[in-house]
């Protein structure tokens, strides 16, 4: 009894110690730079607002981040060699709609898992997408094109940015909802899909903001739709989906930091309040509504329900649509 006794004794000091040695680590973190992953190239929408952010937390409170750009697999290589890290707060990763809620359901075979490997750091931005059509389309509502859709099964053609993407997911949303087949029309980008809409090749397309806006204002597109829960900024009179008869309906691409599981939760803490504060700046909050996004926010709990719910609702969409990738 006593060597019992004895050893009890001996684990609870070790686990004491342990705990001490770890909230001394994170005491002290950062105390080299952090790796920030985008698993997309420079230059594009997730790039610039990934460097915008560490930016931001540079000046805030002088931590220093290396960004590291690995493309490709629909973002999951960026984010698999996330999940493979040390989780010991200096590996971070810009996840986004796809490759953290949409590839998991849709793909046959994932490099990670999205639930188990990742711990969720911070929502960091959400962008809609835009139902655009030619400006000498004949369709100039919402109501136009369903009609349309529903009046020709499967022969109303549907430009997409790329398989999986949320425009092409917003598409099989619509048709769910309002009871109609459409002929998806796969691209390998949103330049020449937009190229093909222009050319009357396809009808109509859902698409990034940052990809139409300027054809917009030159009047070569025409928007009929918006597939946020509110109208955007930039657009004030483009009317959502939902206001033309379909509530609820919402489809956004939004972006979230994640970290390694096991990753302490006082260093995601930490992560979560230094973006928090860099997203409440009004210059970054501008350059977002520039291109059509807004910030998001929330607690490390609240981010963790919000992909939960994601994953949910998008694996919902992807059943019932019967979407599979190779």
């Amino acid at each position: 009894m006593k060597f019992l006794v004895r050893t009890l004794g001996l684990a609870a000091v070790l686990a004491t110690a342990l705990a001490l040695t770890v909230q001394a680590q994170t005491a002290i973190w950062p105390d080299k730079p952090i790796r920030f992953v985008v698993p997309y190239t420079p230059g594009g929408g997730t790039d610039t607002v990934t460097r915008h952010i560490a930016e931001k937390i540079t000046q805030d409170v002088r931590w220093t981040f290396l960004i590291d750009n690995k493309p490709g697999g629909g973002g999951n290589i960026g984010i698999d060699i996330v999940a493979k890290s040390k989780p010991d707060g200096y590996t971070i990763g810009m996840g986004q709609t796809a490759n953290l809620a949409i590839n998991p359901a849709a793909l046959p075979k994932m490099p990670f898992d999205a639930v188990k490997d990742l711990v969720p750091v911070a929502l960091v931005a959400e962008v809609p997408t835009l139902l655009v059509v030619r400006a000498d389309s004949p369709w100039h509502s919402l109501s136009d094109v369903i009609k349309a859709a529903q009046a020709r099964p499967g022969q109303v053609t549907q430009a997409l940015a790329g398989t999986g993407t949320v425009g092409h997911l917003a598409g099989e949303m619509l048709a769910r909802k309002a009871g109609f087949k459409v002929l998806n029309v796969p691209y390998k980008g949103a330049a020449p899909a937009i190229t093909d809409l222009l050319g009357g090749q396809t009808d109509f397309m859902f698409a990034t903001p940052q990809a139409v806006l300027g054809m917009l204002a030159g009047g070569k597109l025409r928007a009929l739709a918006v597939t946020s829960a509110r109208r955007i900024a930039v657009l004030p009179n483009v009317p959502t989906v939902a206001e033309q008869g379909y509530q609820g309906f919402e489809a956004v691409d939004w972006k979230m930091i994640v970290a390694p599981a096991g990753t302490p939760a006082d260093v995601v803490k930490r992560l979560n309040a230094a973006t928090a504060r860099a997203l409440a700046q009004a210059t970054l909050l501008a350059k977002l509504a520039e291109e059509g996004s807004s910030a998001m926010s929330g607690s490390p709990e609240e981010v963790a329900r919000y992909l939960k719910s994601e994953q949910a609702e998008w694996g919902a969409v992807i059943r019932e649509a019967g979407i599979r990738f190779e």
